[in-house]
């Protein structure tokens, strides 16, 4: 492990699915942590807060706490505080985040109902966000979003995935619908989480260590591995969770390491790691 200082480790498909504890992950994270690696938990997840992850992993064996995790929302966070200051946004997403969007100025239903009925054309929030899919995707705050997209309002995304993996199989996500807006739209998304080279610079300082000094860990090729890796940073496959043969064939590119599932890592991390980057 004399090489890697850092590890940077997906959740949802990699430690957990439908946040039970995939076999054996538990027991590996806590031998990462014994060997005096650094830990950082990157998730796209968008439906639960930072302490509400940690405490559901916490009480699932796992050696984690808030300070070891980074959402797309806290990143996004302090995206909007950089490049949009004071804006006022809309947030389709599914699940309570809040504590996550400190400093962010989202409108409830009713200013968004009122600013609807203001007759001046630039009447419009400033920023539409998207978080994670769900029920709220529906036609009808999908064809809200839109209107607003149509009268200057920037579309800040929190991811672009396609589907994720939960107990009941692939489930769809944000991708599905956000390429759908931004066609309809003519507009182009601002991405705030993976595969966003942002978001993975952000975790290395949030652990503090280098790209060459780290390795992330997921089981989404594109947005977890190969975007990791054109950050500089060695990336590891697993087979658990979204991963399926054929997206893996027809990637952009080849994952620097692949192995059954996070169980294998610590094993990978005491032999010689080369990465194909």
């Amino acid at each position: 492990m004399e090489s890697v200082r850092a590890v940077l480790i997906d959740i949802d498909g990699v430690l957990t699915v439908s946040w039970q504890p995939l076999p054996g992950a538990v027991e590996a994270l806590r031998e990462i942590r014994e060997a005096g690696l650094g830990v950082v938990l990157v998730t796209n997840t968008t439906s639960r807060t930072r302490a509400s992850i940690a405490g559901t992993l916490a009480d699932a064996g796992f050696p984690v706490s808030a300070e070891d995790i980074l959402t797309a929302p806290a990143v996004t966070a302090a995206y909007l505080a950089e490049h949009c200051p004071g804006a006022r946004c809309v947030l389709l997403n599914s699940g309570d985040i809040a504590e996550d969007l400190g400093g962010v100025t989202v409108m409830d239903e009713e200013e968004e109902e009122e600013e609807e009925d203001e007759e001046e054309g630039d009447a419009v929030p400033d920023v539409v966000v998207v978080g994670g899919a769900g029920p709220e995707f529906g036609y009808a705050a999908l064809n809200r979003a839109f209107g607003y997209l149509q009268r200057g309002a920037r579309l800040v995304a929190m991811h672009r995935n396609l589907y994720w993996r939960t107990d009941r199989g692939l489930q769809l996500d944000t991708g599905a619908f956000l390429n759908g807006l931004e066609k309809a739209a003519r507009i182009e998304a601002e991405i705030t989480g993976k595969p966003s080279a942002a978001f993975f610079e952000a975790a290395l300082a949030h652990v503090g260590v280098g790209a060459d000094e780290a390795v992330m860990v997921g089981d989404d090729i594109e947005s977890d591995v190969l975007a990791a890796q054109r950050a500089g940073v060695t990336g590891v496959l697993v087979k658990t969770g979204k991963y399926l043969p054929e997206t893996h064939e027809s990637a952009s590119g080849t994952p620097g390491q692949v192995i059954d599932s996070f169980a294998d890592l610590p094993a990978l991390l005491r032999g010689p790691l080369r990465s194909a980057q």
